[in-house]
């Protein structure tokens, strides 16, 4: 007997403003936290555990926050808004202060990609400000490592991921552009190694992937999820679509367990597959206009694993599922 779809286990208020990002950061925190990006610029810090912002960071002057991420460290924040800066906040000791900030030059919506290395700096992906282009720096020094633009017309940068294979040889890159096409880039040889066309006539909104399983899916403004894989070819192969009720995904989140996939809907709705096979698991209901973000946690109990989910409506809806399997 399928199980009913769960309930928020609790709600978020008081971002005055469309939440577009989200991140937990819970792993070796005495205190869970959740920072939320709003469409004013401001950076809400909830602590989950009294449910209360304890602090707001402004740093973008107003602008969009589209994408953050802290470093392993936790002490450092880093986020991304739509006055075309990239800031890094110092948190050790209680502190939530500006250390440096990046100009990227574009006013688009894609979101950075941080991928850090041990040994070696972290580097960091970001869209430039030619409409195509992403950037590739150096997070320690700020030197810009590559600028990676493709020979067709591909439209604007929608979406991008940084990876390290397990081969050993330099990362790699995915990008999604406007004209519905993915390409795996080569950072070291600042090349193309393939490209998939993986939405026609639509932009890739949005995608996640699984460099374990070698595998990712995307999402755009239709009602399809695509899912592809990387071969040993290093050539992206298309594999089984996913139909949706309603169009339009914001985003798609993989947990970090690899067994579920979540989407952010632009019908006010989460959906949850299962990854292995994308079997529907649940349509989460709550909100009252456009999903704009989803997060897992890093919480290492299961107990304490919980999604959240933020939304045009102004709120974050905070839900516990599936963690037993």
């Amino acid at each position: 007997m399928a199980r009913p779809p769960p309930t928020p286990q609790y709600i978020l208020r008081g971002s005055e403003a469309p939440i577009n990002s989200l991140h937990f950061s819970c792993r070796d925190q005495d205190t869970p936290l959740l920072y939320a990006g709003s469409a004013k610029g401001a950076i809400h810090v909830w602590n989950l555990m009294t449910r209360r912002a304890e602090n707001v960071l402004e740093g973008h002057g107003g602008a969009s926050v589209i994408w953050l991420q802290t470093l392993q460290s936790r002490n450092t924040l880093i986020s991304q808004g739509r006055d075309m800066k990239v800031c890094t906040w110092d948190l050790s000791e209680g502190r939530g202060t500006v250390r440096g900030s990046l100009l990227t030059g574009s006013v688009g919506f894609c979101q950075c990609s941080l991928l850090e290395r041990e040994p070696g700096p972290s580097l960091l992906a970001h869209p430039g400000a030619e409409m195509e282009e992403v950037k590739v720096v150096d997070m320690s020094s700020g030197a810009t490592v590559c600028s990676l633009k493709p020979d067709a017309k591909r439209g604007m940068l929608m979406c991008a991921k940084l990876w390290q294979p397990d081969s050993g040889q330099g990362p790699l890159l995915l990008a999604g552009y406007e004209d519905g096409w993915v390409s795996l880039w080569d950072v070291t040889q600042r090349s193309t190694l393939s490209s998939l066309q993986a939405h026609p006539q639509q932009p890739v909104m949005c995608f996640d992937f699984d460099p374990s399983g070698l595998r990712g899916v995307s999402g755009s403004s239709e009602r399809t999820l695509s899912s592809w894989t990387l071969d040993g070819q290093q050539s992206l192969q298309l594999q089984e679509s996913v139909q949706l009720v309603n169009p339009g995904i914001s985003l798609l989140r993989i947990r970090q367990d690899r067994k579920m996939l979540a989407s952010a809907g632009w019908d006010h709705r989460i959906r949850l597959f299962g990854w292995k096979k994308l079997k529907p698991l649940a349509v989460l209901q709550h909100h009252t206009d456009s999903v704009l973000c989803v997060a897992f946690s890093d919480h290492q109990d299961p107990r304490h694993r919980v999604m959240a989910a933020g939304s045009k409506d102004q709120r974050i809806s905070v839900w516990s599922v599936y963690n037993e399997g």
